[in-house]
């Protein structure tokens, strides 16, 4: 059985973005089984450290929080990141757990390689403007630009889909949980 691992940053466990991971979830696990990482209720610390600092420049171990996370990701077979958006990206919780976990030689070499091809990556944003808003200011751009490829393209991961959901969206929020659900159902049936 595939398995997947859905990470939600929010502080409410009764907002949007929460439910939508669970109805994410819950598509999933009609044929596969998942792993919730929920960053602010496990208290997970974002913050780039002078211990972060030092293995990144190879003077210290992995800290034991970030192989924590690691080992999580390598259990997967797919990545879920749930979220709202703040500021035109990743509230400071998620860019905070990707700038600590995805570390060189696990994520990526010194030369520059990604090391994590064999990870899709599903990315689900919950946004409170409009799509034309976005189309406006250019976020569907800058998404691409700053995560999809910034990130995850410079670690080898596929951004297998991304969806964007709005307050303006027809049947909102009803059909964000039908949209996700079937996210869900079909995580592992796309192909690169």
């Amino acid at each position: 059985m595939q398995n997947a691992l859905i990470v939600v940053a929010h502080p409410d466990t009764e907002s949007l973005t929460h439910r939508v991971a669970a109805e994410l979830a819950y598509g999933v696990a009609e044929q596969h089984g998942f792993e919730l990482a929920d960053l602010s209720a496990e208290g997970f610390d974002p913050r780039y450290n002078t211990e972060d600092l030092d293995l990144f420049r190879n003077q210290t171990a992995v800290p034991a929080d970030v192989l924590a996370e690691q080992a999580r990701i390598n259990r997967a077979d797919a990545l879920v990141l749930v979220y709202p958006v703040y500021w035109w990206s990743f509230p400071a919780l998620l860019k905070g757990w990707i700038d600590r976990v995805f570390t060189s030689g696990w994520a990526y070499d010194q030369a520059e390689q990604g090391l994590l091809q064999r990870l899709p990556v599903h990315l689900v944003a919950i946004a409170g403007a409009g799509p034309r808003t976005y189309d406006k200011h250019g976020y569907s751009v800058a998404m691409n630009t700053q995560i999809e490829h910034g990130i995850f393209g410079y670690c080898g991961a596929r951004v297998a889909s991304s969806t964007l959901l709005t307050q303006m969206d027809e049947r909102f929020p009803e059909g964000h949980f039908e949209t996700v659900r079937r996210i869900g159902r079909e995580l592992f049936s796309h192909r690169s």
